[in-house]
């Protein structure tokens, strides 16, 4: 008995230890370390009012897109870009494509260029416009949604864009702290018996909230091929 409670012990003191390690992205060919270079020069210009997710939410968009085989990735509120890229990370591998929507110009034109700096404009589609409009305009199925713009709206683009989810598919929003998130939002993420949704991050300013899209049963769900339209 004794021995099993100092292995115990032992366990939670490790755990407890490896909580405070933190690691930094590690490029696998030069194509992933000029789009990191371009992603730390970003994270360290941030202050201009962007409002961009944080390096750490960055790096959980990358894995939760590769992991779920995206091909499809839409984006309501590109900002300057920093987060289609690190979508555009998990997208180079998938073979998918991101469709993201800005309403400012002068924001979308900055996206543009950071796209492009990272070489990874040609996996991108922005549209430029009010995304409560634009969206209608989507017609693919979208494997992965990300909202990150006006937060009264999240619940808008969900009626409109959910239908477009696959079964098995993500809705990701930022900024899901308490005094941020839309109380409408969160009811619809958290009382609809088709979706399944916790909460990461909540340490870090803004929460990520993570909703998948459950599937039917025997419903295999999971193929990611789909069709992309703007």
């Amino acid at each position: 008995m004794m021995t099993r409670r100092i292995l115990v012990a032992a366990v939670a003191v490790a755990f407890a230890g490896c909580a405070s390690i933190e690691s930094s992205p590690i490029a696998k060919d030069d194509e992933e370390r000029q789009i990191l270079e371009v992603l730390e020069e970003m994270a360290e210009d941030e202050g201009g009012g962007m409002r961009n997710v944080s390096p750490e939410d960055g790096r959980l968009l990358r894995l939760l897109t590769e992991a779920a085989g995206a091909k499809h990735v839409v984006e309501i509120g590109t900002s300057n870009g920093y987060s289609g890229i690190w979508f555009c990370l998990a997208l180079r591998t998938t073979g998918g494509r991101l469709t993201t929507h800005e309403v400012d110009a002068g924001r979308a034109a900055l996206a543009r260029e950071n796209f492009q700096r990272a070489g990874v404009e040609r996996m991108v589609t922005l549209v430029e416009g009010d995304a409560h409009q634009e969206v209608a305009k989507l017609k693919g199925r979208i494997d992965l949604l990300f909202l990150d713009a006006d937060k009264s709206g999240y619940i808008d683009y969900l009626d409109k864009l959910l239908p477009l989810v696959r079964s098995g598919g993500l809705v990701v929003a930022h900024n899901m702290q308490p005094n941020m998130a839309d109380p409408k939002y969160l009811e619809a993420i958290t009382t609809n018996p088709d979706l399944e949704t916790i909460f990461l991050h909540k340490s870090l300013f803004g929460g990520v909230g993570v909703t998948m899209k459950k599937r039917e049963l025997g419903s295999p769900g999971g193929e990611t091929a789909s069709a992309i339209g703007p």
